[in-house]
């Protein structure tokens, strides 16, 4: 039952400097939640003339109130320990103005079905919904809301939103996906905002994609299904037009200036390079990501908790399984690590992935929780596997061989958890996978048989699972999908829209996923490899009793493989079963299988 409390028992009192305007435009966060381990808050309280007021708390246990240099702003600590499920009256008076705000503590909604996390298990779908699917044409204009590059296709926003994402949700789930990733939902109220990662209001989802309601039944849906979500969050900085830069709530709330601040570098070797140059950290970490995207300055203890009960606010309203935090190593490593802990202290079943743009292990591996070579722990479960990543770009591309992709495994042994490495081909900022095949199909087939049968978290970019093909520019390579948009001349979301080439990819894409549903080994098991000899990689994916062969041959001939060279873990079975047409092999009968050139297979052993 829902209690309103009325009753002044707790009153702080500011002594009384002068009387001015006093006004309460909002609080952030907005409500809290009964029963949280994270209890004791910090509300931001948005405003006029917020200096030497009086707060009547009613039963909400005020500790401190911060008074700062700009009366614009106020911050207010609550215990919320004992608070129990109800509507409070917080007043704010001064002089003879007083303003009375309603303060929610909300029930939690306790499911096994939220907060899932993400493993091995899973692959995700990522897309960007301003150029996924439009669901919900009323809100492709917005008043209020401008976009300086709307006369730019490449950069516009094309009117995508949650709700076209929710009406593709049976798509995903016959193409066999488990986890949705989207760009970010939040207010972009700037220039070239169709991506996502250039906040305005960190507390509420842009408009043009939807309302808050819209963003959780999505995942509610999508929980229907079997699908999770993982939520794309940003704490390295906002937009420029974020309405905090025309009135800073503190001078050092962000890094720098406006007119005057530090540029970052890209050295993310730095915090484990033990000759590093305190400069060069400085610059990585507190230097602009661009001049329009203002570097928050994690170092504030008011913005630092700021940012860690939003991402809880988040997690806890909507029920999300994971969230993939972008751009972090340009982050205060301290902070993040204060802010993963927080978060999975909080939520033990989630699952964070940092998005670490470096295509070395040797560096890679220090931003994942449980390395021994940082001083400090990120408690960063999962990293993007940039690596891996390289490599396989590196071979479409023609430029390396598949040895480059065996070394890079060989180098496994840097990470604290190698299943908890989220593997792609490609993705958002990259050129498309089918652009550095240059149209090669079965080149293709062979990098994602790779991506779907290794070790770690396998990610596919919207629309790769067509083959779509585009140059390494963003706006173009994050083209519409075909068919989620009014007027578009087909419906590549259905069999019979989709092109003889396009279907032929999305089969074989959901031939995979099938496959590594119905055979664990092939997504949790362990990886036994052989290093690559003239183009050919053989490799084993072994969980419990299930031993699963793997055979790719990169080269222009066919090839034989006597499978009698692998005897110590074939271990007497005598029974080959191809996965991918069934054909079956007896060892006694004839011992060597050939493989067609430019081709990935793979054997059940029985």
């Amino acid at each position: 039952m829902i209690i309103k409390k009325t009753i002044f028992i707790s009153t702080l009192i500011i002594t009384t400097l002068f009387s001015q305007d006093l006004r309460v435009d909002k609080i952030e966060p907005p409500n809290w939640w009964e029963g949280m381990k994270h209890n004791n808050i910090q509300l931001m309280v948005y405003g006029e003339g917020l200096d030497s007021v009086k707060i009547k708390s009613g039963e909400l246990n005020i500790t401190k109130i911060h008074e700062l240099e700009n009366n614009n702003y106020l911050f207010v600590d609550v215990d919320l320990s004992e608070a129990e499920t109800g509507d409070y009256e917080i007043t704010f008076t001064k002089g003879t103005a007083d303003v009375t705000i309603n303060y929610p503590i909300y029930e939690r909604v306790l499911s096994s079905s939220i907060h899932q996390g993400f493993s091995n298990e899973d692959v995700i779908y990522l897309l960007m919904p301003d150029r996924f699917a439009n669901g919900d044409e009323t809100n492709d204009f917005v008043e209020g809301y401008v976009d300086t590059f709307q006369n730019q296709y490449t950069q516009a926003r094309h009117g995508g939103d949650i709700a076209g994402v929710i009406s593709k949700l049976d798509y995903l789930k016959d193409l066999g996906i488990s986890t949705i990733w989207l760009t970010p939902i939040v207010e972009n109220n700037t220039f070239r905002s169709y991506h996502g990662y250039s906040a305005t209001d960190l507390y509420k989802v842009d408009p043009r994609l939807g309302t808050h309601d819209t963003y959780k039944t999505l995942v509610n849906k999508a929980h229907d299904k079997g699908i999770k979500i993982i939520m794309d969050h940003v704490a390295n900085h906002i937009a420029i037009d974020h309405p905090w830069i025309k009135s800073l709530p503190t001078a050092d709330w962000i890094n720098g200036t406006v007119q005057n601040h530090l540029n970052a570098n890209h050295h993310k070797m730095v915090f484990a390079d033990p000759h590093s140059d305190s400069a060069t950290i400085k610059h990585v970490q507190e230097g602009w990501f661009v001049d329009y995207m203002p570097d928050l300055n994690h170092k504030n203890k008011f913005l630092a908790n700021y940012i860690i009960q939003n991402t809880l606010w988040w997690i806890e309203s909507t029920g999300v399984d994971g969230i993939r935090e972008d751009t972090y190593p340009y982050c205060d490593q301290l902070f993040m690590a204060k802010w993963a802990e927080v978060i999975m202290n909080e939520y033990p079943t989630f699952n964070i992935v940092g998005e670490v743009w470096t295509g070395n292990p040797a560096f890679l591996s220090t931003y994942q929780a449980g390395n021994k070579f940082r001083e400090v722990d990120s408690n960063l479960p999962a990293i993007t596997d940039f690596g891996l990543r390289d490599a396989l770009a590196d071979y479409l591309r023609g430029n390396k061989s598949l040895y480059n992709i065996y070394t890079t495994l060989a180098s496994d042994f840097l990470y604290a958890d190698v299943n908890q490495l989220v593997t792609f081909v490609d993705n958002h900022d990259v050129g498309r996978a089918m652009f550095y095949a240059d149209s090669d199909v079965e080149k293709l087939k062979i990098a994602f048989h790779l991506l779907f049968t290794t070790r770690g978290i396998p990610q596919i970019f919207y629309g790769t699972e067509i083959g779509m093909k585009e140059n390494e520019d963003h706006g173009t390579l994050r083209k519409n999908f075909p068919g989620g948009f009014p007027n578009d001349a087909r419906n590549a979301f259905s069999p019979d829209g989709r092109t003889e080439y396009e279907n032929d990819i999305f089969n074989y894409f959901k031939k995979m996923l099938m496959l590594r549903k119905e055979y664990p080994a092939l997504s949790m098991g362990k990886l036994i490899h052989f290093p690559p000899y003239n183009d050919v990689y053989v490799y084993f994916k072994i969980l419990d009793n299930e031993i699963i062969l793997n055979v790719i041959n990169a080269g222009d001939n066919d090839v034989e493989i006597d499978v009698r060279e692998y005897s110590e873990i074939i271990n007497g079975r005598v029974e080959l079963i191809n996965l991918y047409n069934l054909q079956k092999y007896n060892l006694n009968v004839n011992s060597t299988l050939i493989i067609s050139n430019n081709k990935a297979v793979m054997f059940l052993i029985k």
